[in-house]
């Protein structure tokens, strides 16, 4: 299949392409029925000569460009209903009907806050389009787009997520007149699978009461399945805490498929390099080191413990609390006793071998590095973070 893509340079064209050439280069499985052949690249610097090319032997078009920001306002006509006509004059010179989508825009329902010029151009085009589809018999396939997040997505343009973000990563303050404004979100990824459905005749059809989308078989319009009804606050604070995650070490919920792991995944896509690493406390002492690496809202915390040939550490019990320890190098062995018993049982444990030991709830327990000159790493995991006020922890040897 031959895909041209207009705007491919752009946002949403150029997280599809990105996609695409996975897709075509073997790097993508996950749509095995999907044979994508050569991708098109059509933007504002390209040859206009290309474009017939382009239109005579494309498959399927997925119409990205548009204007959003122009100098004059006229201008939107010209860039959302102009190009748009000259597009599908294209193809219809080429004696091409394959199909076509359309970026439409939620603003095109010129309803509220979105009658302006450029929801008028964004309506200009979907007649366009829908026209051509009578005239031609071509499938067409006309999204109306909420606002747009994730990576690559151009800050201080039209996206306030993408301003959120990279002015939050950058240290740079944030504008908020309304923290009870909502906005209605759709990340770039979900709207790539929504692409590519359409590449593969599963398409979301829908309708439109008002400015809400109603998915239905018959609907003359199309939709990506999942998007988010979000508030302005509700994004800022968000972003504070992801910030904050470095000196706290607390990674909040991201369940998957949340807006929280959407976005946090935006954000970190404009930090700078002085932001991308940041350095962890080490407790130190003769016996080695123990470093906390990260902290969950809810499913405790990980460390890292580093032993010196011949040591031992731990010697203690917990009531409630329980761990993991993984050692990923060294040679040790991992001691367990109940309290009240005699008996010791011994794990012996090695980073040639990973595997995971329970240090269970009432059993006191202790690892010792085993090696005279090799290091012994241990991975821990905690089912809580520690708390200094309620360490429930207790000294006592396992033998």
């Amino acid at each position: 299949m031959n895909i041209l893509i207009t705007g491919a340079a752009g946002f949403a064209g150029k997280n599809l392409t990105a996609s695409l050439k996975n897709i075509r280069d073997g790097k993508d499985r996950t749509r095995p029925g999907l044979a994508v052949d050569e991708i098109y690249e059509y933007d504002i610097d390209t040859e206009p000569e290309l474009l017939e090319e382009y239109c005579r032997k494309a498959d399927f078009v997925f119409h990205l460009a548009g204007v959003n920001r122009p100098e004059d306002p006229a201008d939107f006509m010209a860039g959302n209903f102009g190009f748009t006509s000259v597009l599908l004059d294209t193809l219809k010179k080429c004696g091409n009907t394959c199909p076509v989508m359309l970026s439409s825009s939620i603003q095109a329902t010129l309803i509220g806050r979105y009658d302006g010029e450029y929801g008028r151009s964004k309506k200009a085009g979907e007649d366009l389009f829908f026209a051509y589809g009578e005239e031609t018999g071509a499938k067409v396939f006309v999204y109306r787009f909420p606002n747009l997040f994730g990576k690559w997505c151009r800050p201080n343009y039209n996206s306030a997520v993408a301003t959120f973000c990279h002015n939050t990563a950058h240290d740079l303050p944030i504008t908020v007149n309304d923290r009870s404004t909502q906005l209605e979100l759709l990340y770039i990824d979900d709207l790539v699978t929504e692409m590519l459905d359409a590449l593969e005749g599963k398409a979301h059809t829908c309708t439109f009461d008002g400015v809400e989308t109603v998915f239905c078989e018959d609907g003359r319009y199309f939709a990506a399945p999942v998007t988010y009804k979000v508030t302005l606050g509700e994004i800022a604070d968000m972003l504070e805490t992801f910030k904050a995650q470095p000196q706290t070490l607390m990674m909040p919920e991201i369940p998957e498929g949340s807006f929280a792991k959407k976005l946090y995944s935006t954000y970190l896509s404009y930090l700078p390099k002085e932001k991308i690493s940041f350095p962890l406390k080490m407790n130190v002492d003769a016996r080695g080191s123990f470093t906390e690496l990260m902290r969950t809202a809810n499913c405790g915390q990980f460390s890292v413990n580093i032993s010196k040939p011949g040591i031992t550490k731990g010697q203690h019990w917990h009531h409630t609390k329980w761990e993991f320890f993984i050692v990923v190098s060294g040679h040790g062995l991992i001691q367990l006793r109940k309290i009240g018993s005699d008996e010791v049982l011994d794990f012996e444990v090695s980073g040639d071998k990973i595997e995971a030991v329970h240090m269970l709830p009432g059993y006191t327990h202790n690892i010792i590095n085993l090696s005279d000159s090799e290091n012994l790493v241990t991975v821990m995991w905690a089912n809580e973070c520690f708390d200094a006020q309620k360490p429930d922890t207790f000294f006592e040897v396992v033998q």
